[in-house]
């Protein structure tokens, strides 16, 4: 990782747009961080476009994303991608209902089994507005060792779920989707746009292991500053890295952008 100061300015000024993750990179302890509102708002008068992509549940993100709280993005993308939360109060799935009651039944036997199975193990606080997926926590109101994450992961896994440990919780789910399917998906409906044609004019902002997907895909990747938690664990790091964590290192990020604009 290279400190954020070296990315070369001739890129930053072609950046179109911005996908984050929204856990220790927007937030702390599940509050956005007033630098990092500050700077959406300045994103959005700038007229670049802010994703948000999320292990958070849908019951947890509709405030941020419609209503009186919502914060200046063109959509927040819940439960690692399954549900894009739109201004206004749309919502969209990528699964059908039918299939999405089926995979819901199956991830609540999951659930109990990952609790009876796992010593110390327990549902995240947010399980009640999952709607696609489920999490296990591990960082957030209760600490779980990396042995006892790692045995959580592998239950998921002989059930035929997918699983991704973020900066707080386990998630797992059924289907070929994740934050990079999620983004796709989202600006292809909002926008018609195919992301992978536009790549190299997108950053991807994130913090812990379940975004090396997005730090693999694109050319443009940082870190927050936090991130150093997690370094011994990920196979692919992110291009840069901010000095300041969380909210105050996504503030970091937009201003590099909007001074690469003259702004």
């Amino acid at each position: 990782m290279q400190e954020l100061s070296q990315w070369p300015a001739a890129q930053r000024a072609r950046i179109a747009g911005i996908f984050t993750d929204i856990d220790d990179t927007l937030t702390r302890d599940g509050a956005i961080e007033p630098a990092a509102l500050a700077a959406l708002h300045e994103l959005r008068a700038a007229g670049l476009p802010v994703y948000a992509i999320t292990g958070r549940p849908v019951g947890w993100s509709e405030p941020f994303a419609q209503g009186d709280q919502a914060w200046p993005v063109e959509a927040i993308v819940a439960e690692n991608g399954a549900v894009a939360l739109l201004p206004g109060g749309g919502r969209l799935y990528l699964q059908d209902s039918a299939t999405r009651a089926a995979n819901f039944a199956h991830l609540q036997r999951v659930l109990m089994r990952v609790e009876a199975e796992v010593p110390g193990a327990r549902r995240a606080t947010d399980s009640a507005g999952r709607e696609t997926d489920i999490a296990i926590d591990h960082s957030e109101f209760t600490q779980l060792s990396d042995e006892t994450i790692a045995r959580v992961v592998a239950l998921m896994h002989t059930e035929g779920l997918r699983a991704t440990v973020s900066s707080i919780h386990v998630n797992g789910w059924i289907g070929g989707h994740d934050k990079l399917e999620g983004a796709r998906w989202v600006l292809r409906e909002r926008t018609g746009r195919n992301l992978d044609d536009e790549l190299d004019r997108w950053v991807y902002v994130g913090d812990s292991t379940n975004d090396q997907v997005m730090f693999a895909h694109f050319p443009h990747s940082v870190g927050v500053a936090n991130i150093a938690r997690f370094v011994p664990q990920l196979h692919t790091l992110p291009r840069y890295v901010t000095s300041a964590e969380r909210g105050a290192g996504f503030a970091e990020v937009a201003h590099a952008l909007l001074a690469a604009r003259g702004l």
